[in-house]
């Protein structure tokens, strides 16, 4: 994993650099992010990993798929993944490159999982607490999940705040254990 990562950050910061430069982060955001999803496929991964394919092949085939969602400097730059034997690095450039969309912007992706769906007025009162906690803009997406039993789970890139009712009990189990 340590070495996929490491592959994929000079190909992130350069997407990011063009990006940035051409004022289209949220274009190549959603440009990488599909890309990401279409090679994580397996019919698709199996292909990319087919040895007798040349990366011509891969990077004419891939574009052919990817062909509404990419512009010119995208299809080049899975072109360039495809010469390069990286095309299996593409989620994971895609995760770097939003790390560096989030921080330029200063903004991070929240989510909030919870027992019950949250109402709009609970999911705004959430994110702005979670903005001033922060400092940040916050993006939220919500998932339910009935096993909390009550409360939410919150996750902020590596900060994970656990409010459940399930989490509580686990804490308290684990205390009463020891």
């Amino acid at each position: 994993m340590a070495e996929l990562i490491t592959v994929a950050r000079p190909y992130a910061k350069a997407a990011f650099q063009f990006a940035d430069e051409n004022g289209a982060l949220a274009e190549w955001s959603d440009m990488l992010a599909f890309a990401a999803a279409v090679s994580t496929d397996e019919a698709v991964s199996s292909f990319l990993n087919n040895p007798k394919i040349t990366s011509a092949q891969k990077a004419e085939a891939f574009g052919d798929l990817c062909k509404d969602k990419l512009n010119a400097q995208g299809k080049n730059f899975v072109a360039m993944l495809a010469q390069n034997k990286r095309l299996a690095a593409l989620p994971e450039i895609a995760t770097l490159f939003e790390a560096l969309k989030s921080q330029k912007e200063q903004s991070v992706d929240v989510e909030i999982t919870s027992a019950f769906a949250l109402s709009d007025e609970q999911g705004n009162k959430l994110a702005a607490a979670l903005k001033q906690k922060l400092g940040r803009e916050v993006n939220v997406t919500t998932a339910e999940d009935k096993a909390l039993l009550g409360g939410v789970i919150i996750r902020a890139g590596d900060m994970v705040i656990d409010g459940s009712v399930r989490g509580k009990l686990a804490k308290l189990a684990e205390k009463l254990n020891s």
